[in-house]
Protein backbone atom coordinates (compact mmCIF):
# COMPACT_ATOMS: atom_id res chain seq x y z
CA UNK A 1 0.00 0.00 0.00
CA UNK A 2 1.61 3.24 -1.42
CA UNK A 3 2.14 6.16 1.55
CA UNK A 4 3.15 9.30 -0.79
CA UNK A 5 4.41 12.14 1.46
CA UNK A 6 2.89 15.23 -0.30
CA UNK A 7 5.51 18.44 1.05
CA UNK A 8 3.92 20.98 -1.04
CA UNK A 9 0.16 20.81 0.57
CA UNK A 10 -0.46 22.41 3.43
CA UNK A 11 -3.62 22.85 6.07
CA UNK A 12 -5.84 25.59 7.78
CA UNK A 13 -8.25 24.16 10.60
CA UNK A 14 -11.44 25.75 11.33
CA UNK A 15 -13.21 25.28 14.54
CA UNK A 16 -15.95 26.77 16.95
CA UNK A 17 -19.38 27.10 17.41
CA UNK A 18 -20.30 27.95 14.19
CA UNK A 19 -17.61 26.66 12.35
CA UNK A 20 -20.42 24.25 10.07
CA UNK A 21 -22.67 26.46 9.25
CA UNK A 22 -19.85 29.17 8.25
CA UNK A 23 -18.19 27.33 6.07
CA UNK A 24 -21.62 25.73 4.81
CA UNK A 25 -22.47 29.69 4.20
CA UNK A 26 -18.95 30.60 2.07
CA UNK A 27 -17.74 27.37 0.06
CA UNK A 28 -18.97 25.15 -2.88
CA UNK A 29 -19.20 22.26 -0.51
CA UNK A 30 -21.80 20.94 1.12
CA UNK A 31 -20.38 20.59 4.70
CA UNK A 32 -23.54 18.75 6.34
CA UNK A 33 -23.64 16.16 4.56
CA UNK A 34 -20.00 15.54 4.82
CA UNK A 35 -19.85 11.93 6.11
CA UNK A 36 -17.23 11.95 9.58
CA UNK A 37 -14.52 9.55 7.71
CA UNK A 38 -14.72 11.43 4.30
CA UNK A 39 -13.03 14.09 2.28
CA UNK A 40 -14.23 16.00 -0.26
CA UNK A 41 -12.90 18.67 -3.19
CA UNK A 42 -14.50 22.08 -2.66
CA UNK A 43 -13.98 25.73 -3.59
CA UNK A 44 -13.94 29.16 -2.21
CA UNK A 45 -15.43 30.97 -5.85
CA UNK A 46 -15.47 34.74 -7.04
CA UNK A 47 -18.71 36.12 -7.40
CA UNK A 48 -18.52 35.57 -10.83
CA UNK A 49 -18.22 31.66 -10.21
CA UNK A 50 -14.91 31.21 -10.87
CA UNK A 51 -12.21 29.39 -8.28
CA UNK A 52 -10.91 32.02 -6.28
CA UNK A 53 -9.16 29.06 -4.10
CA UNK A 54 -9.32 25.03 -4.18
CA UNK A 55 -9.30 22.54 -1.53
CA UNK A 56 -9.79 19.49 0.11
CA UNK A 57 -12.10 19.08 3.55
CA UNK A 58 -12.39 16.61 6.29
CA UNK A 59 -14.16 16.53 9.61
CA UNK A 60 -11.14 16.45 12.37
CA UNK A 61 -11.51 16.03 16.43
CA UNK A 62 -12.91 19.58 17.77
CA UNK A 63 -13.50 20.81 13.54
CA UNK A 64 -12.35 20.96 9.88
CA UNK A 65 -9.46 20.45 8.37
CA UNK A 66 -8.79 21.95 4.79
CA UNK A 67 -5.90 20.92 2.43
CA UNK A 68 -4.83 23.25 -0.53
CA UNK A 69 -1.23 23.86 -2.13
CA UNK A 70 1.06 25.83 0.28
CA UNK A 71 1.31 28.45 -1.92
CA UNK A 72 -2.18 29.06 -0.86
CA UNK A 73 -2.90 28.83 2.71
CA UNK A 74 -2.14 32.09 3.82
CA UNK A 75 -4.07 33.47 1.16
CA UNK A 76 -7.24 31.54 2.10
CA UNK A 77 -6.34 32.09 5.84
CA UNK A 78 -6.85 36.01 5.50
CA UNK A 79 -10.04 35.57 2.66
CA UNK A 80 -11.56 33.05 5.40
CA UNK A 81 -10.66 35.75 8.24
CA UNK A 82 -12.32 38.86 5.99
CA UNK A 83 -15.52 37.19 6.13
CA UNK A 84 -15.46 35.70 10.02
CA UNK A 85 -17.02 39.14 11.31
CA UNK A 86 -18.40 38.29 14.74
CA UNK A 87 -19.14 34.38 13.76
CA UNK A 88 -17.76 32.15 16.79
CA UNK A 89 -15.05 30.32 14.25
CA UNK A 90 -11.62 30.02 15.17
CA UNK A 91 -9.15 29.91 12.27
CA UNK A 92 -5.40 29.21 11.75
CA UNK A 93 -2.83 27.13 10.51
CA UNK A 94 -2.85 23.07 11.25
CA UNK A 95 -0.61 21.77 13.69
CA UNK A 96 0.95 19.63 11.09
CA UNK A 97 2.71 19.99 7.81
CA UNK A 98 2.32 18.34 4.53
CA UNK A 99 -0.17 15.86 4.17
CA UNK A 100 0.06 12.07 3.60
CA UNK A 101 -2.28 9.69 0.74
CA UNK A 102 -2.11 6.37 0.96
CA UNK A 103 -4.23 3.85 -1.21
CA UNK A 104 -5.62 0.35 -1.00
CA UNK A 105 -8.17 -1.87 1.27
CA UNK A 106 -6.56 -0.85 4.75
CA UNK A 107 -5.39 3.19 4.55
CA UNK A 108 -5.70 5.14 7.14
CA UNK A 109 -7.39 8.83 7.01
CA UNK A 110 -10.56 10.15 5.19
CA UNK A 111 -11.58 8.94 2.10
CA UNK A 112 -11.30 10.77 -0.80
CA UNK A 113 -14.59 11.23 -2.87
CA UNK A 114 -12.58 12.30 -5.73
CA UNK A 115 -10.81 9.04 -6.34
CA UNK A 116 -14.09 6.98 -4.51
CA UNK A 117 -15.76 7.93 -7.82
CA UNK A 118 -13.40 6.05 -10.10
CA UNK A 119 -13.57 2.95 -7.96
CA UNK A 120 -9.95 3.91 -5.76
CA UNK A 121 -9.93 3.76 -2.00
CA UNK A 122 -7.73 6.70 -1.18
CA UNK A 123 -7.06 8.45 2.07
CA UNK A 124 -5.75 11.72 3.17
CA UNK A 125 -3.67 12.19 6.60
CA UNK A 126 -2.53 15.53 7.84
CA UNK A 127 1.29 14.99 8.30
CA UNK A 128 3.84 12.88 7.71
CA UNK A 129 3.18 9.32 7.06
CA UNK A 130 5.24 7.37 4.53
CA UNK A 131 7.71 8.29 2.32
CA UNK A 132 6.92 6.58 -1.26
CA UNK A 133 7.66 8.73 -4.13
CA UNK A 134 5.63 11.68 -4.86
CA UNK A 135 5.60 10.29 -8.78
CA UNK A 136 3.29 7.67 -7.79
CA UNK A 137 0.37 9.67 -6.97
CA UNK A 138 0.90 12.26 -9.41
CA UNK A 139 0.43 9.24 -11.93
CA UNK A 140 -2.47 7.83 -10.47
CA UNK A 141 -4.76 11.08 -10.20
CA UNK A 142 -3.59 11.82 -14.08
CA UNK A 143 -4.96 8.32 -14.67
CA UNK A 144 -8.59 8.96 -13.37
CA UNK A 145 -8.78 12.59 -14.62
CA UNK A 146 -8.38 14.22 -11.32
CA UNK A 147 -6.92 18.03 -11.40
CA UNK A 148 -5.16 20.41 -9.45
CA UNK A 149 -4.68 23.84 -9.48
CA UNK A 150 -1.11 25.28 -10.46
CA UNK A 151 -0.51 22.11 -13.41
CA UNK A 152 -4.17 21.94 -14.29
CA UNK A 153 -5.72 24.95 -13.95
CA UNK A 154 -5.32 28.68 -12.91
CA UNK A 155 -6.79 29.96 -9.97
CA UNK A 156 -10.03 32.80 -11.10
CA UNK A 157 -9.90 31.17 -14.61
CA UNK A 158 -11.61 28.09 -14.14
CA UNK A 159 -15.26 27.52 -13.12
CA UNK A 160 -15.95 24.33 -11.14
CA UNK A 161 -17.86 22.48 -13.76
CA UNK A 162 -14.14 22.90 -15.57
CA UNK A 163 -12.68 20.28 -13.53
CA UNK A 164 -16.02 18.11 -12.98
CA UNK A 165 -16.41 19.69 -9.25
CA UNK A 166 -20.44 18.94 -10.51
CA UNK A 167 -19.93 15.02 -10.53
CA UNK A 168 -16.78 14.50 -7.68
CA UNK A 169 -19.09 16.27 -4.50
CA UNK A 170 -17.06 19.54 -4.52
CA UNK A 171 -20.24 21.55 -5.86
CA UNK A 172 -23.62 21.79 -3.97
CA UNK A 173 -26.70 22.48 -5.79
CA UNK A 174 -29.02 22.03 -2.69
CA UNK A 175 -27.80 23.71 0.05
CA UNK A 176 -28.53 26.90 -0.55
CA UNK A 177 -26.68 29.90 -1.19
CA UNK A 178 -22.91 30.83 -0.81
CA UNK A 179 -20.16 32.78 -2.96
CA UNK A 180 -20.93 32.67 -6.73
CA UNK A 181 -23.60 30.79 -6.21
CA UNK A 182 -26.15 31.63 -8.73
CA UNK A 183 -23.37 31.65 -11.71
CA UNK A 184 -22.67 27.64 -10.91
CA UNK A 185 -26.15 26.83 -10.51
CA UNK A 186 -27.18 28.90 -13.60
CA UNK A 187 -24.54 26.87 -15.65
CA UNK A 188 -25.80 23.25 -14.24
CA UNK A 189 -29.40 23.77 -14.90
CA UNK A 190 -28.85 25.65 -18.57
CA UNK A 191 -26.32 22.78 -19.15
CA UNK A 192 -23.90 25.38 -20.51
CA UNK A 193 -20.47 23.78 -19.23
CA UNK A 194 -18.38 23.33 -22.61
CA UNK A 195 -14.79 23.07 -20.69
CA UNK A 196 -13.80 19.64 -18.93
CA UNK A 197 -11.30 17.42 -17.90
CA UNK A 198 -9.80 14.56 -20.10
CA UNK A 199 -7.27 12.26 -20.19
CA UNK A 200 -4.37 12.63 -22.55
CA UNK A 201 -2.48 9.88 -23.78
CA UNK A 202 0.32 9.55 -26.62
CA UNK A 203 2.94 6.97 -28.12
CA UNK A 204 6.14 9.11 -27.17
CA UNK A 205 6.49 11.28 -24.58
CA UNK A 206 4.19 14.22 -24.18
CA UNK A 207 5.53 17.74 -24.24
CA UNK A 208 5.67 19.52 -21.38
CA UNK A 209 2.77 21.89 -19.46
CA UNK A 210 1.19 24.69 -20.84
CA UNK A 211 1.67 22.88 -24.35
CA UNK A 212 -1.77 24.26 -26.51
CA UNK A 213 -3.89 21.19 -28.07
CA UNK A 214 -5.17 21.87 -31.26
CA UNK A 215 -7.36 20.14 -34.24
CA UNK A 216 -6.66 21.80 -37.42
CA UNK A 217 -4.39 24.28 -35.81
CA UNK A 218 -7.35 25.27 -33.84
CA UNK A 219 -6.92 25.35 -30.23
CA UNK A 220 -8.87 23.16 -27.89
CA UNK A 221 -7.09 23.14 -24.71
CA UNK A 222 -3.91 23.38 -22.64
CA UNK A 223 -1.96 20.14 -21.45
CA UNK A 224 -1.72 19.93 -17.74
CA UNK A 225 0.18 17.99 -15.65
CA UNK A 226 2.23 15.32 -17.34
CA UNK A 227 4.06 12.00 -16.35
CA UNK A 228 5.82 10.30 -19.15
CA UNK A 229 3.08 9.61 -22.26
CA UNK A 230 -0.04 10.57 -19.86
CA UNK A 231 -1.62 13.90 -18.90
CA UNK A 232 -4.22 15.35 -17.95
CA UNK A 233 -5.70 18.33 -19.99
CA UNK A 234 -9.09 20.90 -19.48
CA UNK A 235 -10.00 21.41 -23.12
CA UNK A 236 -13.79 22.23 -25.11
CA UNK A 237 -15.47 19.05 -25.37
CA UNK A 238 -17.73 20.57 -28.15
CA UNK A 239 -14.53 21.20 -30.85
CA UNK A 240 -13.13 17.96 -29.44
CA UNK A 241 -16.23 16.00 -30.01
CA UNK A 242 -16.15 17.95 -33.91
CA UNK A 243 -12.33 16.74 -34.06
CA UNK A 244 -13.15 13.38 -33.67
CA UNK A 245 -16.28 12.68 -35.63
CA UNK A 246 -14.51 14.54 -38.68
CA UNK A 247 -10.96 11.61 -38.01
CA UNK A 248 -9.11 15.59 -37.38
CA UNK A 249 -5.67 14.71 -35.89
CA UNK A 250 -5.17 16.17 -32.02
CA UNK A 251 -2.04 17.33 -31.14
CA UNK A 252 -0.21 18.90 -27.99
CA UNK A 253 1.83 21.03 -29.42
CA UNK A 254 3.63 18.61 -32.32
CA UNK A 255 2.34 15.32 -30.89
CA UNK A 256 -0.03 12.99 -32.22
CA UNK A 257 -2.82 12.29 -28.95
CA UNK A 258 -5.78 10.90 -28.41
CA UNK A 259 -7.90 12.33 -25.26
CA UNK A 260 -10.77 10.13 -23.09
CA UNK A 261 -12.81 11.50 -20.76
CA UNK A 262 -13.01 10.08 -17.06
CA UNK A 263 -14.73 6.99 -17.15
CA UNK A 264 -16.17 7.79 -13.56
CA UNK A 265 -17.44 11.32 -14.80
CA UNK A 266 -20.35 9.42 -17.36
CA UNK A 267 -19.44 12.72 -20.17
CA UNK A 268 -19.70 11.79 -23.46
CA UNK A 269 -17.73 14.14 -26.26
CA UNK A 270 -20.60 15.71 -28.10
CA UNK A 271 -20.69 15.19 -31.73
CA UNK A 272 -21.87 18.96 -32.42
CA UNK A 273 -21.56 22.19 -30.61
CA UNK A 274 -25.34 22.18 -29.82
CA UNK A 275 -25.25 18.58 -27.87
CA UNK A 276 -22.45 19.62 -25.56
CA UNK A 277 -24.13 19.15 -22.12
CA UNK A 278 -23.09 19.11 -18.20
Amino acid sequence: MPDVFLKDRSLLFVSGAEAQSFLQNLITTDIVALEPDEARPGALLTPQGKILFDFIIWQEVGGYAIETDASQRDGLLKRLTMYKLRAAVTLAPHAEEGVTVSWGADADGARDSRFAKAGITLTRRAGRHGDDAEALYDALRIRHGIVTSGPDFALQDAFPHDVLMDLNGGLSFKKGCYVGQEVVSRMQHRGTARRRVVTVSAATALPETGTEITAAGKPVGTLGSVEGDKGLAIVRIDRVGAAIAADTPLLAGETPVSLALPEWSGLVFPTSADEASA
